[in-house]
């Protein structure tokens, strides 16, 4: 028989990327908060870090001064510092930005307490774990406040966290025992990132690995800690896939609960097909003329765009393959339209290239540059060694090539000043040919835009997208990849191009629709229900181990009173309004959340008074305030 869901009455989603765009966990939360807005509005709280210190240049968040008013002084009063507003996303959700950076004369003390009550070891942990487990430590002491403020006893609270970097939010809560069902979700384990990133293969010696060794061995002993006791201590544990859960059991010794493959919401894209056709041309012509100035030629109309994006992991995002794939590519026989590739991973620069930005502005000639932005150390970057030592100088009769794009494009980069996603319409395919990709967002953003694409069986997308399409469809391609195939792959993805190279006009459309109707299937209206298992069981956990929600607060130590109820039959008596002994346990069942979720106790209380339950919210406690003396229906 199945189960009915429980539903959380507050929803908290604890991130370092809320309104902070790093990598794919900003969508992921982004565009799911869109689709929950309905069913959660307010209740769902986005928390992040105050990495930005200002309101003005931070264009994803946008603050309000009202929201909250009253809780904001409380929490100010408690000596935190947060800032209140929305997230400048569609939908626009709530957000608590949180200063972390205060608790910084702090950091031995509260790094102390989670060895003592959780054994983390954060010894060896440098700036930016520190950093993360401040923030995450901030968190959940924000989340406690808000609860203790702002909620009521029978509210049932869920609070998420995602990845290492939030931690010790969790274990906070842990440690003051708020009533608050806990949630932790590992996109990608410390270990599997490091060995993947490493040249080991990850696949084939998975259960011969030790993770506290291999920790120690790359020097992230306290991120993988933090990590593994937040895993461990958590409520519920999910993942994004399959593929990273055996990672999971392998290192964090503890297996998932729940695994909750990532969704996509269909409002981040064009709504009609004329206002995509208009964002298309757009985002074509500014990549074109961007390619034209850094190259030094004019880039023909018919000219194949393909583009890589995401974070800046050499290997794990097949960086690597890309390159040597566009290589090959250059040394065949290939006779087919010219192909100009963007590698559009942010890393460390130093603004805008200024003879480029002279040149767009059509005040410089002759001047040609493979990278728009200034890299910090460009003698030590992977991507310039490798094209250098390849020979990609975007030479003339080039048949392919090649510009870095170092820079975030969040629309204010100073070359392109166009989100990710709207240049991301203007290309013709997209190749992600991954090592390690827990999910791989990158893939199902490019389908969502009818961008054809390519992912490898490594990424837990491209498993999942199989079990429907199967190894080739037209809009996705999902090369076989293991530890020792890399040729193989950089040959696929060289086809891949060629393919696409060779489509006419009609078949290009054929393949862009065939991409939107694969993106479909990874709606969140298909995906949302396991994140919706994970918040249930966790606040069943929850309850199984205090009974039920406390009838009062107590500061921070809460009392639990556990009470049986029978399934009722029905009958009907007259009392007044004063309960009688024997009516006692009315009064009980009412502070007892079990009511919430049983829809026969619900019926009970709306017999009494249809009019009081309906005026008092369905608020059993205030309706049996607030109820006129008369006739009480009780059946027992």
């Amino acid at each position: 028989m199945k189960t009915e869901l429980i539903k959380p009455d507050y929803l908290f989603e604890v991130s370092w990327e809320v309104c902070n765009k790093v990598g794919g966990i900003y969508t992921v939360i982004a565009t799911k908060s869109l689709y929950l807005k309905s069913e959660y509005n307010r209740h769902h709280i986005m928390v992040g870090p105050d990495v930005w210190m200002d309101e003005v240049s931070n264009p994803d968040f946008i603050e309000d001064p009202l929201l909250y008013r009253a809780w904001r002084i409380q929490a100010a009063s408690e000596g935190l510092r947060v800032r209140i507003g929305r997230w400048n996303v569609p939908g626009k959700p709530t957000a608590i930005l949180v200063d972390f950076k205060q608790f910084l004369t702090r950091q031995d003390e509260i790094l102390t307490e989670f060895w003592k009550h959780f054994g983390v070891d954060s010894l060896t942990g440098n700036w930016d774990y520190r950093e993360s487990a401040l923030f995450g430590y901030a968190a959940g002491r924000v989340i406690e406040s808000f609860y203790r403020f702002n909620l009521e006893p029978s509210d049932k609270v869920v609070a998420q966290f995602h990845e290492w970097m939030t931690g010790s939010g969790l274990l906070y809560l842990k440690s003051v025992k708020v009533p608050i069902a806990t949630v932790f979700t590992t996109h990608a384990t410390v270990i599997g990132r490091c060995i993947a990133g490493n040249n080991l293969p990850l696949y084939d010696g998975i259960l011969g690995y030790d993770a506290d060794e291999k920790a120690r061995q790359f020097n992230v002993v306290a991120r993988h800690s933090l990590e593994k006791k937040a895993a461990q201590n958590s409520d519920i544990f999910t993942t994004v896939s399959d593929i990273t859960a055996q990672e999971c059991r392998q290192f964090l010794g503890r297996p998932v609960d729940v695994v909750t493959p990532n969704g996509f919401e269909p409002s981040f894209t064009p709504a009609t097909d004329e206002e995509y056709d208009a964002l298309r041309e757009k985002a074509r012509k500014k990549l074109m003329t961007v390619a034209s100035a850094m190259c030094g030629e004019d880039v023909p109309e018919n000219a194949v765009l393909v583009g890589i994006g995401g974070r800046y992991e050499w290997k794990n995002k097949g960086i690597d393959v890309f390159i040597d794939a566009l290589d090959k590519l250059n040394h065949t026989d290939f006779k087919g339209k010219c192909v100009h590739a963007f590698i559009m991973i942010p890393s460390g620069h130093n603004g805008p290239d200024k003879q480029l930005l002279a040149k767009l502005a059509g005040n410089g000639s002759g001047y040609v540059t493979r990278t728009s932005h200034y890299l910090m150390n460009p003698e030590y970057d992977n991507v310039t060694r490798r094209l250098n030592d390849l020979h990609f100088n975007n030479a003339a009769g080039d048949k392919v090539k090649v510009y870095f794009i170092p820079s975030y494009l969040n629309g204010n980069d100073g070359v392109f000043d166009m989100p990710y996603y709207d240049l991301l319409s203007g290309l013709d395919l997209t190749l992600f040919p991954s090592y390690y990709e827990p999910w791989g967002y990158t893939p199902l953003e490019s389908l969502a835009f009818r961008v054809p694409t390519l992912t490898t069986t490594l990424a837990g997308f491209g498993l999942w997208v199989r079990t429907y399409y199967g190894k080739k469809h037209p809009g996705i391609t999902v090369l076989d990849r293991n530890d020792s195939n890399y040729f193989e792959v950089v040959d696929g993805v060289a086809q891949r191009v060629m393919e696409i190279a060779s489509l006419r006009k009609d078949s290009r459309k054929k393949y862009m629709q065939n991409a939107k109707e694969v993106s479909e299937i990874a709606l969140w209206e298909n995906q949302i229900i396991y994140y919706k298992e994970a918040y249930s069981k966790a606040l069943e956990k929850l309850i199984e181990a205090g009974g039920v929600y406390p009838a009062a607060r107590n500061d921070k130590n809460m009392e639990y009173k556990k009470f049986e109820v029978n399934q009722p039959t029905w009958n009907s008596v007259i009392v007044s309004r004063h309960l009688p002994d024997s009516l006692k346990d009315l009064e009980i069942l009412s502070k007892n959340l079990w009511w919430c979720w049983n829809e026969s106790a619900k019926n009970l209380f709306a017999s009494i008074d249809p009019q009081a339950w309906e005026a008092s919210g369905q608020n059993p406690i205030a309706m049996l305030d607030k109820v006129s003396q008369g006739d009480i229906r009780y059946e027992h």
